[in-house]
């Protein structure tokens, strides 16, 4: 209990850091609507955001409407799509989500976790970010490369899957921060803490970095 408690009081500090230099962290991926951040999203998969971003700036032109993306054929989406990698399933994805939604959701992207995790192309990663940054609806810490990069050179995680450092993440940092810790750690990671050259001399949490490399 003793040792779980010293780790919330560093969490927490860590946040109050974090918090304070990146004031304007946010969601790196453009939307507007919660239709558009969810597709961004599953582009997002084994692909930058810069890219997604990309790609997204001509896909959400053509594909104006949830309806254009169920009933086009499929190789429109795939075209447009192609430089995200994985792109046929991508757009088999985003094509059966998108008729899901139309069968079973009334047009509209549930703000219901299980709900989003049972449409096709969509984990519990990518319905935390929905659920967090198109809804502000805390369901859980988005866990991706740079958060479970951090979280265990921080100190603040020793699984090594993402479903597991998220039930550890989330047993430490409070609730209210749950959709910004990812963002804040995400800026951090790309930043200063990068995966092979982690700028340690600058770092504003090496005081209280293990140093876990």
């Amino acid at each position: 209990m003793k040792r779980l408690e010293a780790k919330k009081k560093k969490t927490k500090e860590i946040i109050r850091l974090l918090k304070k230099y990146y004031p304007d962290a946010h969601c790196a991926l453009n939307f507007e609507t919660p239709l558009e951040l969810l597709i961004a999203t599953i582009l997002s998969a084994q692909c930058t955001d810069e890219r997604v971003n990309i790609v997204t700036s001509t896909l959400f032109k053509e594909f104006p409407r949830l309806e254009d993306y169920a009933e086009r054929p499929v190789q429109e989406i795939e075209a447009v799509i192609r430089s995200t990698g994985f792109y046929k399933n991508k757009a088999k994805n985003i094509q059966s989500m998108a008729r899901a939604l139309l069968e079973k959701h009334n047009g509209e992207v549930p703000q219901n976790l299980d709900d989003l995790v049972g449409l096709a192309g969509v984990g519990r990663k990518t319905a935390n970010v929905v659920m967090g940054n198109a809804f502000n609806i805390a369901t859980g810490v988005v866990v991706d490369t740079h958060v479970k990069r951090l979280s265990g050179r921080l100190g603040l995680a020793k699984e090594k899957t993402p479903e597991k450092i998220e039930l550890e993440l989330q047993e430490i940092v409070p609730e209210k921060d749950w959709i910004m810790f990812s963002h804040w750690l995400i800026w951090h990671g790309r930043k200063i803490c990068k995966a092979r050259k982690p700028q340690c001399m600058t770092c504003f949490l090496d005081e209280i970095c293990p140093k876990k490399i």
